[in-house]
C-alpha cells in the first residue's frame, strides 16, 4: 500500500475524506491480489486447481543413482499362485537325452530338480449361473382338485444372488461406477438383465447388511485414544452437505451431516468427545480442550508460506515459521526412523516451541492485520501445536485422514453426491467398511458377500475389527 499520500490542507476540506477512501480502496486491492496469488502451496487449494500463474514446485535434484531398482533392493515380482489354486497343469517332459539320445523316464527320480513353472491366468466365460425355481401344479385324479406347490417366500424375495449383489455394490460403492454403468456391466459381462430399480434396491439391502459393521467401527473410533479427523463438502439433491470422517490406524468412520458445525462433530464422535483429535484449525475444533487437540503442521506450513507471499512485514514471520517447520519435520522423521527416541524428540520440540513462541508473540503486533491475527490465533492454541512430541500415537500432520477422505472426494466428483437420505447412508457405510478393510489389508468383495449372505439369513455381518 502507498505510505506517501499527501497531507490534507485547510484549502481542501474534502481531502481527508478522499485520502481515507483511497487508503480503504488500496487495502481492498491488496487483499484481492492476495486472493489471486492463492495456490496449493499457501492455501487449501488442491494442486489440480492451481491457477496458471502458480509457481511450479521446485524440481527435485537429480541424484547420482541410476533409475530403477538399486543394487541389493529386493525385487517385486509377480507371485506364483499356490498349487491348490491351479486349475490345470500342462507338463512338458523331455523324451530323449540331448547328449546320447537315450530314452528318458516319464516319472522323475529323486535327483531331478523341481520343474520350472509359468502360470497363465484367463477368465472363463462370465455368464452368471441362473437357477429357475418352478412351482408345479397337479390335478387330483380322485376329486379333480388343482394342487400347486408354492415357491418358498425366502426364494421369491430375491432375484439377484448374494455374490452378484456383492459385486454390484462393489462396483458402485468401491469404484464409484454409476448405476447405469453397473446395469450395463451386469447385462454385458454376466448376461443378466437388470434395472436401475433393482440396483437401488440392492444398495438399500447392502446398507442394511452393513449396519452392525458400521456400529462396530463407530464404537471403536469414538473410544480410540487418538484419531485423525477431517471433513469435506458433499451434495444431496444439489444442496450443500458435509462428509465428516475420523480414523485410527485400523478403522475409518464416515458421516454425512447437514452442517460443518460442532453438532456435526458430535454426530460423528459422540456427544462426549474423548481422545486426542488431530485436525486442521477449523473453528469447530476450537471447542475441544487444548490437551485433546493436535493442530496439523502441514496446514501450518501453507499458512506460513502465505505470509511469505503477502510480502511486507508478514514475510519475515512467514520465513521464520517455515524454518521451524523444516526443522520440526526433520526431527520427526529422525524419530520415525528410530534415530532419536521420544525423550529426545520432546527436548528438541521444547526448544523449537520457545523459539516460535517469540516469533508469534512479536508478530501479534505486526502492522499487517492479517498476519497479526494469524499469530494471535496460534498463540491462543499454542499447546495444541506440540502434543505429538509427548503423546504416543499422535502425529504432527492430519495426512492420514486426508488420504482416507480422498476416496469420498472422488466419489462426490464422479456421482455429484446423493439424491436421498438412503443414498447418504449407503455412502457412509460403504466408505466406512471399505476404508477400514483396506487399512487392515483385507479383501473387500469377500466381506460384502458374507455380509449380504448373513443378512439374508437374519444374522449380523461378520466382525469387522479385532481379527
Amino acid at each position: 500500500m502507498n505510505d506517501s499520500l499527501p497531507t490534507p490542507t485547510s484549502n481542501c476540506p474534502d481531502c481527508a475524506k478522499l485520502l481515507i477512501r483511497i487508503a480503504d480502496l488500496e487495502a481492498i486491492v491488496f487483499e484481492l491480489r492476495q486472493r489471486l496469488n492463492q495456490n496449493s502451496s499457501n492455501s487449501s487449494i488442491p494442486p489440480s486447481a492451481n491457477p496458471l500463474n502458480a509457481p511450479k514446485r521446485p524440481a527435485k535434484p537429480r541424484g547420482l543413482r541410476k533409475q530403477g531398482g538399486q543394487p541389493g533392493h529386493p525385487g517385486h515380482h509377480r507371485r506364483p499362485l499356490p498349487i491348490e489354486r491351479i486349475d490345470h497343469v500342462v507338463p512338458y517332459i523331455p523324451e530323449n537325452c540331448s547328449h546320447c539320445q537315450a530314452k528318458l523316464p516319464v516319472e522323475p527320480s529323486s535327483s531331478d530338480p523341481e520343474p520350472t513353472r509359468h502360470q497363465v491366468a484367463e477368465l472363463p466365460p462370465l455368464v452368471a449361473v441362473v437357477t429357475e425355481y418352478q412351482g408345479h401344479a397337479r390335478t387330483c385324479r380322485c376329486c379333480g382338485q388343482l394342487n400347486r406347490a408354492e415357491i418358498p417366500p425366502e426364494i421369491r424375495a430375491h432375484c439377484i444372488g448374494p455374490r452378484l449383489a456383492a459385486v454390484m455394490s462393489y462396483f458402485s460403492g468401491v469404484h464409484h461406477i454409476s448405476r447405469r454403468g453397473v446395469e450395463e456391466i451386469v447385462e454385458t459381462v454376466f448376461e443378466v438383465p437388470t434395472s436401475l430399480g433393482t440396483i437401488v434396491a440392492l444398495e438399500a439391502e447392502t446398507t442394511a447388511a452393513l449396519h452392525s459393521a458400521y456400529q462396530e467401527v463407530q464404537s471403536t473410533v469414538r473410544n480410540a485414544p487418538v484419531k485423525n479427523t477431517d471433513e469435506t463438502g458433499w451434495k444431496q439433491q444439489g444442496k450443500k452437505r458435509w462428509l465428516w470422517m475420523s480414523a485410527t490406524a485400523t478403522a475409518a468412520l464416515f458421516k454425512i451431516h447437514l452442517n460443518r458445525s460442532f453438532e456435526a462433530l458430535q454426530a460423528l464422535l459422540g456427544e462426549n468427545i474423548t481422545g486426542v483429535i488431530c485436525s486442521d484449525r477449523w473453528s469447530v475444533y476450537s471447542k475441544l480442550p487444548l490437551n485433546l487437540r493436535q493442530v496439523c503442521w502441514a496446514h501450518l506450513k501453507r499458512d506460513f508460506q502465505k505470509l511469505v507471499d503477502r510480502g511486507g512485514p508478514a514475510e519475515a514471520i512467514g520465513r521464520a515459521g517455515l524454518e521451524v517447520v523444516d526443522r520440526l519435520f526433520a526431527d520427526w522423521w529422525a524419530f520415525r526412523k528410530y534415530e532419536i527416541d521420544q525423550v529426545e524428540l520432546k527436548k528438541r520440540m521444547e526448544r523449537t516451541a520457545l523459539e516460535l513462541e517469540v516469533v508469534l508473540k512479536d508478530g501479534s503486533s505486526c502492522k499487517d492485520t492479517k498476519a497479526a491475527t494469524f499469530c494471535a490465533n496460534l498463540v491462543e492454541i499454542y499447546p495444541a501445536l506440540w502434543l505429538f512430541a509427548s503423546v504416543e500415537g499422535v502425529e504432527p500432520t492430519n495426512n492420514h485422514a486426508e488420504r482416507l477422505l480422498r476416496t469420498g472426494v472422488l466419489w462426490r466428483k464422479n456421482a455429484f453426491g446423493c439424491q436421498s437420505d438412503e443414498g447418504c447412508r449407503f455412502v457412509e457405510r460403504m466408505l466406512t467398511v471399505v476404508q477400514t478393510l483396506r487399512l487392515q489389508k483385507r479383501q473387500v468383495l469377500e466381506y460384502l458377500y458374507l455380509a449380504i449372505s448373513t443378512f439374508r439369513s437374519g444374522l449380523s455381518a461378520p466382525q469387522l475389527l479385532g481379527q
